[in-house]
């Protein structure tokens, strides 16, 4: 986990300047529509045959500077669909990336609940261009049931 750490921090600093490192995010209402991709993931257990290629497709609504609902599908670690419905609070950024969690419900994965739905919180840092976007997710591990690692998510904004 160290080691994805200082990378982020390295590609966040050249941003940020020291005024602005770190700030609230206003919440005034508004409404954005992105289209999301699916996931690539590296993954902590870089030893085990799992899939970091997480094709798929996802949409956020942006209801509030701060607040985002989010719903999608995509092909899992352990090569399955997934689902995944919920909302991305970042109520801070540091400098220009946001800084929240994404809290939401997935499904597909066959050893947690025989594949059924299961809630998760998942930190998340957002850095957005005009209509480019990217949603990183520090995907924490559970027990033999979910793998974690860091996955990266292209987003592109329709409205």
């Amino acid at each position: 986990m160290r080691s994805l750490v200082f990378p982020l921090l390295v590609l966040v600093a050249p941003l940020v300047q020291a005024e602005d490192l770190f700030t609230k995010i206003d919440a005034t209402p508004m409404s954005e529509v992105w289209l999301d991709t699916g996931f690539a993931t590296a993954h902590f257990d870089s030893d085990k045959d799992l899939n970091g290629a997480n094709k798929g497709l996802g949409a956020e609504y942006r209801f509030n500077g701060a607040t985002s609902a989010t719903v999608g599908r995509f092909y899992n670690s352990d090569r399955q669909w997934s689902n995944y419905a919920g909302v991305i609070w970042q109520p801070y950024a540091l400098g220009p990336v946001r800084v929240g969690l994404a809290i939401a419900a997935f499904d597909g994965y066959p050893k947690m609940r025989d594949g059924g739905w299961f809630p998760a919180a998942i930190p998340t840092l957002t850095y957005e261009y005009q209509r480019v976007g990217l949603n990183v997710g520090i995907i924490p591990s559970y027990k033999d049931r979910l793998y974690g690692g860091v996955s990266f998510q292209l987003k592109f904004k329709l409205l």
